[in-house]
């Protein structure tokens, strides 16, 4: 996660920028599921140079909020308040739990709650008047590799899609309670409420040669769908993972100078009505 914060920097510092510069001086920001930090950090870095405000952490695992923590005060030192709350985001507790926000940040975090509907109204509970809910949800899948690799049969990419679709479609349908969401998630905003809904999309692209920390994201990547792939992919295509993700193989793919990272993110916004 820290090596995908990374290479993910400029970009993060990019969309934060956009969204902080429609919130007031010194505002509050929630980032629901924290993880590393690295959005954290990049809004805690728009924020200071606005002359401060506060970013509060929330995440349920205590490795993953200390991560994050860290990587804010290495960001800005005291330049903002900083404040964790070790808590799920489908917590029932969570809006008496964090202040206000300006704007809450909740990034691929949604689509792992049983009731996506229920937790994003959660959500716009705890939005300050004026405040924006920002969703990063959905967007173009992530594409890095070429369509012959050399190893297995041609295509192997679009393939793995395939897997991690089925897979998407089988952790919603494993998620005990799990309540469908048949629209798009501007219609939920508006549903919920919020004014001024509207969406961007923003692109990371980092093409080949692609730096060493990028190819090592690839594997990682690549190592999780040999793991999420397993009864998805067909034995050939199980065989060729396994040699692409070997560092000590001929074809390991960290060591290859044609890997690529191209991927598309939709940021869905939606605003709560000041009181007239």
């Amino acid at each position: 996660m820290r090596r995908t914060d990374l290479i993910e920097a400029e970009v993060n510092s990019w969309v934060a920028d956009r969204l902080v510069d429609a919130l007031p001086d010194g505002a509050t920001i929630v980032d629901v599921g924290s993880g590393s930090g690295g959005m954290s950090a990049a809004f805690a870095t728009a924020l200071s140079v606005r002359g401060g405000g506060r970013i509060v952490l929330v995440d349920a695992v205590p490795e993953l909020q200390e991560a994050a923590r860290s990587a804010v005060v290495e960001a800005v030192g005291d330049k903002v308040e900083l404040v964790t709350v070790l808590a799920d985001a489908a917590d029932p507790e969570l809006a008496s739990l964090v202040p206000a926000a300006d704007l809450i940040w909740a990034s691929r975090v949604m689509h792992h709650l049983p009731d996506e509907r229920a937790g994003v109204e959660a959500l716009t509970r705890m939005l300050a008047p004026g405040g924006w809910l920002a969703l990063a949800e959905g967007g173009l899948t992530t594409r890095c590799l070429p369509w012959d690799v050399g190893v297995g049969e041609p295509g192997l990419q679009d393939r793995l899609v395939t897997a991690q679709l089925a897979w998407y479609a089988a952790m919603r349908g494993g998620i005990e309670g799990a309540v469908r969401m048949p629209y798009g998630w501007n219609r939920l905003l508006s549903e919920l409420g919020l004014s001024e809904v509207n969406s961007f999309s923003y692109l990371l692209d980092i093409p080949a040669p692609a730096p060493q920390p990028v190819r090592e994201s690839v594997a990682d990547w690549l190592g999780w769908m040999a793991h999420a792939g397993e009864g998805r992919v067909s034995a050939a295509d199980a065989e060729a993972l396994v040699r692409l993700c070997d560092p000590t193989g001929p074809d390991y793919v960290g060591a290859r100078d044609d890997v690529f990272l191209l991927s598309a993110t939709t940021v869905h916004l939606g605003r709560r009505t000041v009181a007239a």
